[in-house]
């Protein structure tokens, strides 16, 4: 028996081990991840994100552009002909065409080298800027809408209501400059803000969509707008019978930077500030971060004590009114010989692509918009030098806008990584295990 329990003692006391020695094991256990595997991980979130996205769409748009270009241009058709016994000719032709068509829109989007002088050269720049500036504010309050889950597509109805009260304030009044001009974008800004802010209400109140609200208030807005150019005493121009508002008085014009051969105004810097705002408001806020809490999930914000339906109304008072700001450069800034109906210039619904290519995050939207105003500035020249349709910016406008709706396509065409979505909660855990085990 002695021997059977000493023996039984002896099999059990191997099993015992100390404490340090078992937390040791159990770290040397621990897999420990590769320096390789951290590399590829990281290009692989690096390849997989947002701001990769977003260039590979472009970088394939402008590649269809350049196809369409070449099959619309007259001498790569006629050296199509005879492509089997010289295809040299219709390479090169694919060549100039191509090339032209692009330094063209370089050269008339960001400087022109065969302009005398960097003054000179420059202008280019300036135009897009100016073409970028209502694009940048109306993009801002669409993308302020998408980050609350709502669809503004109301920015055209918005515009010209701020519009028409911004240059109805700059025409009707005799004030000092600074006051007349601040006056008349409070006006425009707080019209957009309000023409927004009812199809928020219809929201909040009725449950109306705001997609098909913000249709019809763009009907209601245009039409009425319409009645007021075409109405004596409201905003036509005395003695008219066309549908135009009188020139805007010098006291209520924003003012021109780099003298008067340049159409750059203030209002850039205004956007600029409006950026700054909306990332604050959206980062920084208690309000932004509600917007962001609904636009999330509005039944967890509901949960959390939040007034969803009242953050719907908010939002699109924001939404608009930055919308209305764009309006406002529009009437202060571009066209100050008066307006008629046009005036929203499409602005409204390239907001919407803006937005989109942006992500909705400020600063993405402003480089957005930067790149939009070039495509803008640059179609005319590449019109005007190279004969090439200005429908083609549009198309690579259009393409971008689909790219950027389908990732997995342009996954696909560049053999791009999928995002892993477990990767960084995979990560975690780990520290987490190894932080326990070193404790």
């Amino acid at each position: 028996m002695t021997t059977r329990k000493d023996s039984k003692v002896s099999k059990a006391e191997p099993e015992k081990k100390p404490a340090a020695s078992s937390a040791a094991e159990t770290q040397a256990a621990e897999p420990v991840e590769p320096q390789s595997g951290r590399w590829s991980n990281a290009v692989r979130e690096i390849l997989s994100g947002s701001a990769v996205m977003s260039v590979m769409a472009i970088v394939l748009s402008i590649i269809i552009g350049g196809i369409l270009i070449a099959a619309t241009d007259t001498q790569v058709q006629q050296t199509a002909g005879y492509f089997f016994s010289r295809p040299g000719d219709m390479l090169k032709a694919i060549w100039d065409s191509v090339s032209g068509a692009y330094s063209s829109l370089f050269q008339g989007s960001i400087y022109n080298f065969r302009r005398p002088g960097f003054v000179n050269g420059i202008k280019p720049l300036a135009e897009t800027l100016t073409f970028a500036t209502p694009l940048i504010a109306a993009g801002l309050g669409v993308a302020l809408g998408f980050r609350a889950g709502l669809f503004n597509i109301g920015g055209r109805g918005q515009m010209l209501f701020g519009a028409a009260a911004a240059g109805w304030v700059a025409f009707s009044f005799d004030l000092p400059y600074g006051l007349h001009l601040l006056i008349a974008l409070v006006a425009g800004v707080a019209a957009g803000g309000l023409w927004g802010g009812l199809a928020g209400f219809l929201k909040a109140r009725t449950g109306a969509h705001e997609v098909i609200t913000t249709i019809m208030l763009n009907y209601v807005a245009f039409y009425f707008v319409y009645w007021m150019l075409s109405t004596p005493g409201m905003l036509q121009a005395p003695g008219s019978n066309n549908p135009k508002t009188p020139a805007m008085k010098d006291t209520a014009i924003l003012p021109n930077f780099f003298g008067p051969n340049f159409q750059l105004h203030f209002g850039f810097f205004i956007v600029i500030g409006a950026t700054f705002f909306v990332w604050w408001l959206l980062n920084r806020s208690t309000l932004g971060f509600q917007f962001r809490a609904v636009g999330f999930n509005p039944n967890a914000a509901k949960t959390a004590g939040m007034n969803v339906n009242r953050m719907y109304f908010y939002v699109m008072i924001f939404s608009g009114a930055l919308v209305g700001l764009a309006g406002v450069f529009q009437v202060l800034g571009t066209v100050t010989t008066g307006f008629s109906s046009g005036i929203d210039a499409g602005i409204g619904f390239d907001a919407i692509t803006v937005a989109l290519l942006g992500r909705s995050k400020p600063w993405g939207v402003f480089a957005a918009g930067l790149l939009f105003g070039a495509f803008k500035a640059g179609g005319f020249s590449m019109q005007a030098s190279q004969g090439i349709p200005i429908d083609i910016v549009l198309v690579v406008q259009s393409m971008i806008v689909l790219f950027i709706a389908a990732p997995p396509l342009v996954r696909a065409v560049f053999r791009l990584p999928k995002p892993n979505p477990l990767a960084a909660a995979n990560i975690a855990k780990l520290q987490g295990k190894k932080a326990v085990v070193t404790k």
